[in-house]
């Protein structure tokens, strides 16, 4: 597993390379109240990675912490524990009739 995340590493930093070296050419951005020059690749890969700063956040703002205070709250059902998995498996015995 370590192996393919330092792969998957690896492979995306030769991408994020490859791209400011084809994107080389100047540019600026401005934001209105400064102006940033860098180069063009610079520029795409600082803001993909805001792209998905602001992303997490909004997962962590809109999923995570409302889904820890229902936990924190008691109000999630516990998960099934085996004990409950093993009799929920059982088939339910059928009465027996009184006529022959």
């Amino acid at each position: 597993m370590r192996r393919l995340r330092a792969l998957i590493a690896i492979v995306f930093l030769a991408l994020g390379l490859v791209l400011g070296v084809l994107n080389a050419e100047p540019a600026s951005v401005d934001l209105g109240v400064f102006e940033i020059r860098a180069g063009l690749g610079v520029i795409l890969l600082c803001t993909l990675l805001a792209g998905v700063l602001l992303g997490g956040l909004a997962i962590v703002a809109s999923v995570v912490l409302p889904l820890r205070r229902e936990v924190r709250r008691g109000r999630m059902p516990a998960p099934p524990t085996e004990a409950t998995t093993a009799t929920a498996a059982l088939p339910t015995p059928i009465p027996a009739s009184s006529e022959p």
